[in-house]
Protein backbone atom coordinates (compact mmCIF):
# COMPACT_ATOMS: atom_id res chain seq x y z
CA UNK A 1 0.00 0.00 0.00
CA UNK A 2 1.16 3.77 -0.59
CA UNK A 3 0.43 6.95 1.28
CA UNK A 4 1.72 10.30 2.65
CA UNK A 5 3.68 11.02 5.53
CA UNK A 6 1.84 13.22 7.56
CA UNK A 7 3.84 13.63 11.00
CA UNK A 8 6.40 12.21 12.69
CA UNK A 9 7.22 12.08 16.80
CA UNK A 10 10.08 9.79 17.79
CA UNK A 11 9.78 6.67 16.67
CA UNK A 12 6.34 6.80 15.86
CA UNK A 13 4.82 7.59 12.25
CA UNK A 14 1.67 8.80 10.94
CA UNK A 15 0.51 8.47 7.69
CA UNK A 16 -2.40 8.83 4.79
CA UNK A 17 -2.95 5.96 2.89
CA UNK A 18 -4.14 6.18 -0.40
CA UNK A 19 -6.79 3.72 0.01
CA UNK A 20 -8.75 2.23 3.19
CA UNK A 21 -7.33 -0.59 4.94
CA UNK A 22 -9.06 -3.44 5.49
CA UNK A 23 -7.90 -5.52 8.89
CA UNK A 24 -9.32 -8.52 7.75
CA UNK A 25 -6.95 -8.70 4.83
CA UNK A 26 -3.91 -6.77 7.21
CA UNK A 27 -4.55 -10.09 9.74
CA UNK A 28 -4.49 -12.94 6.55
CA UNK A 29 -0.94 -11.06 5.21
CA UNK A 30 0.25 -11.15 8.79
CA UNK A 31 -0.84 -14.85 9.33
CA UNK A 32 -1.86 -14.26 12.98
CA UNK A 33 1.58 -12.10 14.15
CA UNK A 34 1.92 -8.57 14.96
CA UNK A 35 2.09 -6.74 11.61
CA UNK A 36 5.12 -5.09 10.32
CA UNK A 37 5.04 -2.26 8.09
CA UNK A 38 8.62 -1.10 5.10
CA UNK A 39 8.56 3.06 5.44
CA UNK A 40 10.35 4.12 2.00
CA UNK A 41 10.55 7.69 1.68
CA UNK A 42 11.07 8.96 -2.29
CA UNK A 43 14.14 10.24 -3.03
CA UNK A 44 13.61 11.68 -6.16
CA UNK A 45 15.98 9.17 -7.90
CA UNK A 46 14.71 5.92 -8.04
CA UNK A 47 11.05 4.68 -9.29
CA UNK A 48 8.41 6.38 -6.98
CA UNK A 49 5.42 4.86 -4.88
CA UNK A 50 2.87 6.39 -6.79
CA UNK A 51 4.29 5.38 -10.03
CA UNK A 52 4.74 1.78 -9.10
CA UNK A 53 1.43 1.46 -8.06
CA UNK A 54 0.45 2.79 -11.11
CA UNK A 55 2.28 0.51 -13.16
CA UNK A 56 1.10 -2.54 -10.71
CA UNK A 57 -2.38 -1.04 -10.98
CA UNK A 58 -2.29 -1.09 -15.20
CA UNK A 59 -1.08 -4.58 -15.54
CA UNK A 60 -3.74 -5.66 -13.43
CA UNK A 61 -6.38 -4.23 -15.70
CA UNK A 62 -4.02 -5.77 -18.80
CA UNK A 63 -4.08 -9.63 -16.67
CA UNK A 64 -8.12 -9.30 -16.17
CA UNK A 65 -8.92 -8.18 -19.83
CA UNK A 66 -6.35 -11.04 -21.41
CA UNK A 67 -5.91 -13.82 -18.96
CA UNK A 68 -2.30 -13.23 -18.41
CA UNK A 69 -0.69 -13.58 -15.19
CA UNK A 70 0.90 -10.57 -13.50
CA UNK A 71 4.47 -11.87 -13.82
CA UNK A 72 4.28 -12.58 -17.34
CA UNK A 73 2.81 -9.18 -18.10
CA UNK A 74 5.71 -7.81 -16.23
CA UNK A 75 8.33 -9.95 -17.90
CA UNK A 76 6.56 -8.80 -21.26
CA UNK A 77 6.64 -5.25 -20.66
CA UNK A 78 10.06 -4.93 -19.01
CA UNK A 79 11.05 -7.02 -22.51
CA UNK A 80 9.49 -4.14 -24.32
CA UNK A 81 10.85 -0.99 -22.28
CA UNK A 82 14.50 -2.53 -22.66
CA UNK A 83 14.20 -2.92 -26.28
CA UNK A 84 12.08 0.50 -27.22
CA UNK A 85 14.47 2.40 -24.89
CA UNK A 86 17.53 0.80 -25.20
CA UNK A 87 17.90 0.54 -21.49
CA UNK A 88 19.67 -2.16 -19.26
CA UNK A 89 17.60 -4.69 -17.39
CA UNK A 90 15.75 -3.87 -14.45
CA UNK A 91 14.15 -4.25 -11.72
CA UNK A 92 10.34 -2.44 -10.12
CA UNK A 93 12.03 -2.48 -7.05
CA UNK A 94 14.70 0.24 -7.38
CA UNK A 95 14.83 1.12 -11.87
CA UNK A 96 15.24 5.25 -11.78
CA UNK A 97 12.28 7.58 -12.39
CA UNK A 98 12.69 8.36 -16.14
CA UNK A 99 12.62 4.01 -16.42
CA UNK A 100 9.06 3.64 -14.58
CA UNK A 101 8.05 6.49 -16.89
CA UNK A 102 9.12 4.48 -19.75
CA UNK A 103 7.16 1.52 -18.50
CA UNK A 104 3.87 3.72 -17.56
CA UNK A 105 3.85 4.88 -21.26
CA UNK A 106 4.52 1.75 -22.73
CA UNK A 107 2.13 -0.29 -21.05
CA UNK A 108 -0.56 2.57 -21.75
CA UNK A 109 0.54 2.60 -25.55
CA UNK A 110 -0.71 -0.91 -25.66
CA UNK A 111 -3.56 -0.77 -23.91
CA UNK A 112 -4.30 2.09 -26.30
CA UNK A 113 -3.10 0.20 -29.21
CA UNK A 114 -5.23 -3.12 -28.51
CA UNK A 115 -8.10 -1.56 -27.53
CA UNK A 116 -7.80 -3.01 -23.94
CA UNK A 117 -9.87 -0.81 -21.33
CA UNK A 118 -8.04 0.56 -17.99
CA UNK A 119 -9.62 2.49 -15.27
CA UNK A 120 -9.74 6.18 -16.24
CA UNK A 121 -8.79 6.75 -12.33
CA UNK A 122 -5.21 6.38 -13.61
CA UNK A 123 -5.73 8.31 -16.41
CA UNK A 124 -6.74 11.12 -14.73
CA UNK A 125 -3.93 10.96 -12.09
CA UNK A 126 -1.18 10.89 -14.95
CA UNK A 127 1.52 13.96 -13.89
CA UNK A 128 0.72 16.86 -15.91
CA UNK A 129 3.98 16.81 -17.83
CA UNK A 130 3.21 13.37 -18.56
CA UNK A 131 2.38 12.93 -22.33
CA UNK A 132 -1.08 12.74 -22.51
CA UNK A 133 -2.37 14.54 -25.24
CA UNK A 134 -0.03 13.25 -27.73
CA UNK A 135 -0.82 9.64 -26.70
CA UNK A 136 -4.71 10.49 -27.34
CA UNK A 137 -3.52 12.01 -30.54
CA UNK A 138 -1.37 8.99 -31.99
CA UNK A 139 -4.48 7.07 -31.21
CA UNK A 140 -7.33 9.20 -32.01
CA UNK A 141 -8.93 9.39 -28.32
CA UNK A 142 -10.82 12.03 -26.51
CA UNK A 143 -7.95 13.66 -24.42
CA UNK A 144 -10.65 13.87 -21.59
CA UNK A 145 -13.10 10.74 -21.80
CA UNK A 146 -10.95 8.53 -23.87
CA UNK A 147 -13.53 8.21 -26.18
CA UNK A 148 -12.31 6.49 -29.47
CA UNK A 149 -12.69 8.68 -33.10
CA UNK A 150 -11.83 11.69 -31.38
CA UNK A 151 -12.15 15.05 -33.96
CA UNK A 152 -8.73 16.91 -33.70
CA UNK A 153 -9.29 20.30 -32.35
CA UNK A 154 -7.15 23.43 -33.56
CA UNK A 155 -6.26 25.75 -30.56
CA UNK A 156 -4.34 27.76 -32.85
CA UNK A 157 -7.16 29.51 -35.22
CA UNK A 158 -7.68 28.23 -38.12
CA UNK A 159 -9.48 31.34 -39.55
CA UNK A 160 -12.85 31.89 -41.15
CA UNK A 161 -13.19 30.75 -45.08
CA UNK A 162 -10.26 28.43 -45.19
CA UNK A 163 -9.89 25.12 -46.31
CA UNK A 164 -8.41 22.56 -43.16
CA UNK A 165 -7.46 20.30 -46.03
CA UNK A 166 -5.50 22.51 -48.14
CA UNK A 167 -3.48 24.63 -45.75
CA UNK A 168 -0.11 23.86 -43.81
CA UNK A 169 -0.80 23.02 -40.18
CA UNK A 170 2.83 23.13 -39.02
CA UNK A 171 3.69 25.11 -36.08
CA UNK A 172 -0.57 24.96 -35.00
CA UNK A 173 -1.64 23.62 -31.77
CA UNK A 174 -3.81 20.65 -31.49
CA UNK A 175 -5.61 18.35 -29.04
CA UNK A 176 -7.98 15.61 -29.55
CA UNK A 177 -11.93 15.83 -28.25
CA UNK A 178 -14.93 13.92 -28.65
CA UNK A 179 -17.97 15.62 -29.72
CA UNK A 180 -19.35 16.47 -26.60
CA UNK A 181 -16.25 18.07 -25.17
CA UNK A 182 -15.30 19.98 -28.51
CA UNK A 183 -18.66 20.95 -28.07
CA UNK A 184 -18.23 21.86 -24.21
CA UNK A 185 -14.78 23.52 -25.53
CA UNK A 186 -16.54 26.22 -28.15
CA UNK A 187 -19.50 26.78 -25.23
CA UNK A 188 -16.28 27.23 -22.75
CA UNK A 189 -13.79 29.15 -24.76
CA UNK A 190 -10.34 28.11 -24.97
CA UNK A 191 -8.99 29.23 -21.71
CA UNK A 192 -11.35 28.47 -19.31
CA UNK A 193 -11.53 24.76 -20.79
CA UNK A 194 -7.55 24.07 -20.54
CA UNK A 195 -7.92 25.12 -17.11
CA UNK A 196 -10.98 23.03 -16.40
CA UNK A 197 -8.94 19.65 -17.56
CA UNK A 198 -5.80 20.68 -17.53
CA UNK A 199 -4.84 19.89 -21.10
CA UNK A 200 -1.55 20.66 -23.14
CA UNK A 201 -1.96 21.19 -26.54
CA UNK A 202 0.65 19.67 -28.23
CA UNK A 203 2.46 21.54 -31.72
CA UNK A 204 1.81 19.83 -34.92
CA UNK A 205 5.29 19.24 -36.39
CA UNK A 206 6.20 17.96 -39.96
CA UNK A 207 5.82 14.19 -38.80
CA UNK A 208 2.91 14.19 -37.00
CA UNK A 209 1.15 16.91 -40.01
CA UNK A 210 2.12 13.37 -42.13
CA UNK A 211 1.01 10.79 -39.59
CA UNK A 212 -2.88 12.96 -39.34
CA UNK A 213 -2.94 14.19 -43.06
CA UNK A 214 -3.64 17.42 -41.85
CA UNK A 215 -3.10 19.55 -45.04
CA UNK A 216 -1.10 19.38 -48.37
CA UNK A 217 2.67 19.52 -47.14
CA UNK A 218 5.26 20.62 -49.76
CA UNK A 219 7.01 17.16 -50.55
CA UNK A 220 4.39 15.39 -49.33
CA UNK A 221 4.86 11.81 -50.48
CA UNK A 222 1.35 9.39 -49.98
CA UNK A 223 3.84 6.61 -48.59
CA UNK A 224 6.47 6.25 -45.92
CA UNK A 225 5.24 7.87 -43.19
CA UNK A 226 6.90 7.61 -40.41
CA UNK A 227 5.17 6.90 -37.26
CA UNK A 228 4.70 9.72 -34.27
CA UNK A 229 6.70 8.35 -31.18
CA UNK A 230 5.58 10.22 -27.67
Amino acid sequence: MYGKLISTSGNTVQIALDDELSINRLTTLANGKQPTVELSVEDGRHITPDQRKKIYALMNDFCAYTGYVPEEAKAYFKSMVEGIFNVEPFSLSNCSVTTASYMITTILDFMFHEDIPFRTKIWDSLPSDFPRVAMCVKHRRCAICLKEHADIDHVTTVGMGRNRNKINHEGMYIEPLCRVHHTIRHVMGIKSFMQRYHLKPIKVTPELAKELHLGRLENESSTNYRSFNI
